[in-house]
């Protein structure tokens, strides 16, 4: 239990960089184990809605991979992973957007509510927000954007909300769209510019030596992503995560943060402390 002198020395600390993000864009991706458990998933709401009671713009994109493999296999359909993403057909689109925009979005609409944020559900296709097409054929109606409309996300927190986007996208030709989470959150922090984009994943961040979480690397330029790729520091399932960060940054996004959303207030300690908890992307050499 942490005393009321390092809470208030905390609150100290905080005071600056509450300034700094004072009516800037946050955009936080949320996803994989950080949304298992109700004591994790209520803790990142909290600091949601501190975030937004002192005055950020947060955004808030979320997946939900394990509640739509449940969905499916309670349905008798099988789920195949082609390159780490769900192959998705036409049946399986729709599942999609039934348990992203229905039941795992209004479910975390809900939690901000009952703490006394203002919030909204959207997903991909209010707004005609997210427009896409096939990333390919061998994955099916898996959503590559093409094009990012803020508008609908841009009135909504000018009038006090904390959007919760869904990552279901569409086409002209009405066709409905899976998005993989950490790309929509990429394309929409960049979109929007946002001051910050964080990306919650189930790792304490980018390790020097991947089997020892001391290792963490604080801080990386854009430009060292190619030489780390090359040594194997980045290397499977965190190469399209790095490219994610690395694409926000070049589109205008002023700091991406990679953070173990496996720890309470994660959130907060990366945003609001000086010693952060991550792994911070910025542009530069």
């Amino acid at each position: 239990m942490i005393g009321k002198e390092e809470q208030a020395e905390f609150l100290l600390e905080a005071m600056p960089y509450i300034r700094k993000y004072q009516n800037k864009i946050l955009v936080i991706k949320y996803g994989g184990n950080a949304m298992l458990g109700d004591e994790l998933k209520l803790s990142v709401m909290r600091d949601l809605t501190i975030l937004r009671f002192v005055g950020i713009k947060v955004v808030l994109v979320h997946g939900g991979g394990p509640e739509i493999s449940q969905t499916l296999e309670r349905m008798g359909i099988s789920s195949r992973f082609v390159g780490g993403l769900r192959y998705t057909d036409a049946e399986t689109a729709e599942v999609v957007r039934m348990v992203l925009a229905g039941k795992v979005n209004k479910a975390l609409v809900h939690m901000l509510g009952a703490m006394g944020a203002k919030s909204i559900g959207l997903c991909g296709m209010d707004g005609n927000m997210l427009l896409c097409e096939k990333e390919s054929e061998e994955l099916g109606f898996v959503g590559k954007i093409t094009q990012v409309r803020t508008e609908i996300i841009e009135d909504c927190l000018d009038k006090g909300y904390l959007p919760v986007i869904s990552t279901v996208g569409y086409d002209n030709e009405g066709n409905i769209y899976n998005i993989n989470a950490d790309t929509a959150a990429s394309a929409i922090a960049g979109a929007l510019r946002a001051e910050s984009f964080i990306l919650m994943t189930d790792i304490k961040g980018l390790l020097k030596d991947r089997d020892d979480e001391n290792s963490l690397i604080k801080k990386v330029y854009v430009s060292d992503i190619p030489s780390l790729i090359k040594d194997g520091v980045i290397s499977g399932g965190m190469i399209p995560k790095v490219n994610c960060c690395r694409d926000a940054i070049r589109k205008g996004v002023g700091r991406v943060f990679i953070t173990d959303g496996r720890v309470n207030h994660s959130i907060l300690l990366e945003l609001l402390s000086d010693e952060g908890c991550g792994t911070m992307f910025v542009k530069g050499d």
